[in-house]
Formats: structure tokens, C-alpha cells, sequence
């Protein structure tokens, strides 16, 4: 029986990166569908759900992709919503690739502190410069999960205060935002922050090395950024837990490396049975058994 994944994309143009995956993660065949919508998925899941009998369903399998995640989201809801009893597949969700992302991320963090119980971070501060978007979010929703008390940035309170409202409805957990505009405020934001993270816009510098190299709370830095200059001044793309200045380092690539990594084993699980629903908990938790 061929494994075939079916990409429903909100864009206009299927993601090209995310067919890639799709093959090298393990499907035979890929069917993408673009503009998909919570009012047009419809006719495309009931085709998905009734075509093959129980024994042969974890054969089919859906992807939600695109550029807007919260576009994805609503999507991934509405195909749920079709699903009753055992006429359902195995589904993910990753639109901008922020789940896998996020969780890369956030894994290799978390990584040394395997053995922690629910909360490896409890005590521990941490803030997500420039937090507002997609990723930002996840990062601190996950971090937040991990026990860490989470500051969320942005130039703007008002944007920060959105976005940690946000993180709140979705992962439960409350981010104290804070206003990022200059030298000042950033040194304010780091205060007792043992953990850093900066996920702003592409080539934009959220954080001069000279101000965390010396910083005395700071202990682990992580950008997942790849496009130069690095939105941490001084980390290099390769660095997965490399020591600078006495704090643990993880660079864009790295992070990149993991998230390609989990991907493909996202793709593999969704084919292990048909009744998976692949969020960013679920593909955090599979990221952590990938790093530990």
C-alpha cells in the first residue's frame, strides 16, 4: 500500500521546501492542493478518510503548510472536524515551518536538563527578543511549559502584550511582556534572565555581543536565525551548545539541522498509525527523544 501524503497549503504555491521533506521523510507520493481554506477542505478530507479500509488508513496521511500559522491553525481545526469514529487520518501542522522550528529549538536547549521531571526549567528565567511572531510564541509557550518564567519582547508594548496574551490562550502559561527599544530597555529585559532567545525578523540584531558576553545571569543563547547578520551578535550558525564567553551557544544551523531531522521523523510517525494529531507539543516531545 503507498504511502500518500496530502499537502493542504493556505498559499497560492505549495511550499516547495515541505515537498522535499515530505519525500525524504518517508511518503511515496505527494498530492498537494494550494488555497486550501476551513470552508473548502472539506470534499479533500472526505476523499482522504473514505477511500481505504481500516487495516490500510495509516497509509494516508495530511500536512497543513503555508506561510501563515494562524491560517494553519484554523485549518487544522476545520480538518479535524471532519474526523469522527475511525474515519480519520494521521495529521500535522507546520505552516512557516514554526512548530518544527520552535521545537528544535527549544529541545537542544533542554537537552541537559533530561531527568527533570515536567518542569526542567522551573526557576529559571528566559525571554524571547522580538517574540511576537510565530515562532517567538512557540518558543515561549514551550518554554513557559518547561517551568521557565518567560519574558516576551518586542519594540512595541502593545505588540508584546498581544503576543503574550496569545501565548497564554495556547499554552496556558503567562509571559510577562516587556518594551525592547534601545540599550537601556534591553539591558532592563536581560535582568535575571538565565536564558535568551532571539527570533525577529531576518538579518536584524537583537542582541550586541557585548552586552551578553560579560552579561552575569546569562547561561545559554540560541537564534535560529540563518540569514546574516545573526540576530545575537556573536554566535556562529554551527554552534549547538559550543561555549562563548562562558554561556552555551546554539546557532541558526544547528537548530536548522535538528529541524529538518525531526521533520522527516514527523513524516515517518504520521504513517505509523491513522489517528496522530502532529501540533508542537507532539513534535516537541518527539525533538526531545531525538536530542536526548
Amino acid at each position: 500500500m503507498k504511502k500518500l501524503l496530502f499537502q493542504l497549503d493556505t498559499d497560492r504555491t505549495p511550499s516547495t521546501f515541505d515537498a522535499v521533506v515530505a519525500y525524504d521523510g518517508g511518503a511515496d507520493h505527494l498530492i498537494s492542493l494550494a488555497g486550501v481554506t476551513p470552508e473548502s477542505c472539506g470534499p479533500a478530507v472526505e476523499g482522504v478518510i473514505y477511500t481505504r479500509g481500516p487495516a490500510h488508513k495509516k497509509s494516508s496521511a495530511l500536512f497543513v503548510g503555508g506561510s501563515d500559522l494562524a491560517a494553519g491553525e484554523s485549518l487544522l481545526a476545520a480538518v479535524r472536524r471532519q474526523f469522527f469514529g475511525g474515519f480519520r487520518v494521521s495529521v500535522m501542522l507546520d505552516s512557516n515551518g514554526a512548530n518544527t522550528t520552535a521545537a528544535a529549538a527549544v529541545a537542544l536547549m533542554l537537552a541537559e536538563h533530561e531527568g527533570g521531571g515536567d518542569a526542567p526549567l522551573a526557576g529559571r528565567s528566559a525571554i524571547v527578543l522580538a517574540g511576537t511572531g510565530p515562532v517567538g510564541q512557540r518558543i515561549a509557550g514551550l518554554l513557559g511549559r518547561a517551568g521557565a518564567s518567560v519574558r516576551l519582547s518586542s519594540r512595541a508594548i502593545d505588540r508584546a502584550t498581544a503576543a503574550a496574551d496569545r501565548v497564554a490562550e495556547r499554552f496556558d502559561v503567562a509571559c510577562e511582556p516587556v518594551a525592547v527599544g534601545d540599550q537601556s530597555s534591553l539591558t532592563e529585559a536581560l535582568s535575571g534572565c538565565r536564558i535568551a532567545v532571539a527570533t525577529g525578523a531576518a538579518g536584524v540584531r537583537l542582541l550586541p555581543e557585548d552586552v551578553w558576553r560579560t552579561h552575569p545571569d546569562l547561561e545559554v543563547l540560541a537564534d535560529p536565525g540563518t540569514t546574516p547578520p545573526s540576530g545575537i551578535d556573536g554566535i556562529e550558525p554551527f554552534d549547538r551548545g559550543d561555549d562563548r564567553h562562558g554561556k552555551r551557544t546554539y546557532g541558526g544551523l544547528a537548530i536548522g539541522s535538528l529541524k529538518l531531522r525531526l521533520h522527516r521523523a514527523c513524516i515517518a510517525r504520521l504513517f505509523e498509525s491513522n489517528d496522530q494529531v502532529l501540533d508542537v507539543e507532539e513534535i516537541h516531545a518527539l525533538a526531545r527523544s531525538l536530542v536526548a
